[in-house]
């Protein structure tokens, strides 16, 4: 039996690269813990639409904005998701000749690594098994 590529149990992968070669196979990391392959294609795209609007400077057209991104920019691939997974050459065009809006570019609210709770940020659990309230009653 093969793997397929959009199981739900696949753990998914972003690996996010530095364009202006300033880190090793310019390769800065990889995210993972994405829900499904749509989550990781959702992330992908927008920290790429982030990466170009920090490129952007007043006045820039469109080409100026693209040339900068490719100089200093940063792209994201989904690792192991073949034609599933979205790819940035597919949209860089329209990136750089319209500006994004905030919610286009907030890739943090998109971060599976946000979306762990930390046991010390969970309220304690005060009560005890000897408490009658806690105890389920049939009827």
């Amino acid at each position: 039996m093969t793997e397929n590529p959009t199981t739900e149990d696949k753990t998914w992968r972003v690996r996010i690269l530095d364009l202006s070669g300033g880190a090793e196979d310019n390769i800065v990391e990889e995210v993972g813990g994405f829900h499904d392959l749509a989550h990781a294609n959702a992330f992908a795209r927008t920290y790429v639409r982030d990466s170009m609007e920090r490129c952007r400077v007043p006045g820039a057209s469109a080409k100026d904005v693209l040339t900068a991104w490719f100089s200093f920019g940063e792209d994201a691939i989904v690792l192991e998701a073949g034609e599933d997974g979205w790819k940035s050459a597919n949209e860089l065009d329209d990136f750089a000749a319209t500006r994004a809006t905030p919610m286009e570019r907030d890739w943090r609210m998109l971060d599976p690594r946000r979306m762990v709770e930390d046991e010390d940020d969970l309220p304690e659990d005060t009560s005890s098994p000897d408490d009658e309230d806690d105890v389920p009653t049939t009827h």
